[in-house]
């Protein structure tokens, strides 16, 4: 048998959503379908509750990521890096791509610092970028609806003052979530997860199993009338220990 092809894998985890996603990167490590990627509750591989999904209709998304860090101008770094310099990034990553901008603001206009808005997105979108995560807020959010294009942040303004890049692909931190370079990016209105590219075609088959897994309990769930019925169903799941 062929190995899927990437783009086939991609077809896949956008049929998933983000929470099984996790379940299966690093939510359950004592289930057998769990990769145990990560520590649950002690490493930074999700997204917390400050983050708002914009349009939860469009379903889940997937992609390489890209980083970035924007910031107030700093008269040293003065016309170092530009925006072309993230489209460039995006135009020289493996397709299709998310960006994570970082936005480091001083605490009284992190919350107004609407960054991206049509104009970025679309430049974005022609070089294969699907979706944005960001900690801070953008704008033009009635206008990015059509575009299909998805947006997960930290809230929504109307305007901004000067901003500036202040770094490319660097390691960040968005929304509780530690990001790399080249991770992939799985989200929905749920949130974001990340994981190592490598893990893609393990992840989709452990996933397939876990929503079928989960499907069959949920028949037996419904139809249960008593706590003996409610156990039964339950018994094997998520939380069963692998076997040694």
């Amino acid at each position: 048998m062929t190995e899927p092809s990437d783009d086939q894998i991609f077809a896949e985890l956008r049929k998933i959503d983000t929470p099984t996603i996790t379940n299966v990167v690093a939510t359950y490590p004592k289930n057998p379908l769990c990769l145990g990627l990560y520590n649950p509750w002690t490493e930074n591989w999700y997204t917390d509750t400050s983050i708002r999904c914009i349009y939860p209709e469009m379903g889940a998304i997937v992609g390489h990521a890209v980083t970035c860090v924007y910031g107030l101008p700093d008269p040293n770094y003065a016309g170092r890096l530009s925006f072309m310099d993230v489209i460039d990034a995006l135009d020289a990553m493996k397709k299709p791509t998310i960006l994570v901008i970082q936005q480091k603001w001083p605490p009284e206009l992190m919350n107004k610092a609407g960054l991206a808005g049509e104009m970025m997105i679309s430049s974005m979108m022609a070089v294969g970028c699907v979706g944005m995560l960001s900690n801070g807020p953008s704008r033009d959010v009635d206008a990015i609806r059509k575009l299909n294009f998805q947006l997960l942040l930290g809230g929504v303004t109307a305007g901004h003052g000067e901003m500036a890049v202040q770094s490319v692909n660097v390691p960040v931190s968005v929304g509780g979530m530690d990001v790399a370079p080249g991770d992939l990016i799985h989200m929905d209105e749920n949130g974001a997860v990340k994981f190592p590219p490598k893990h893609a075609p393990a992840i989709v088959k452990n996933a397939r199993a876990m929503l079928d897994d989960e499907a069959a309990r949920l028949v037996l769930l419904r139809k249960a009338k008593t706590a003996a019925e409610v156990r039964a169903a339950s018994s094997g799941g998520a939380y069963t220990p692998k076997k040694g």
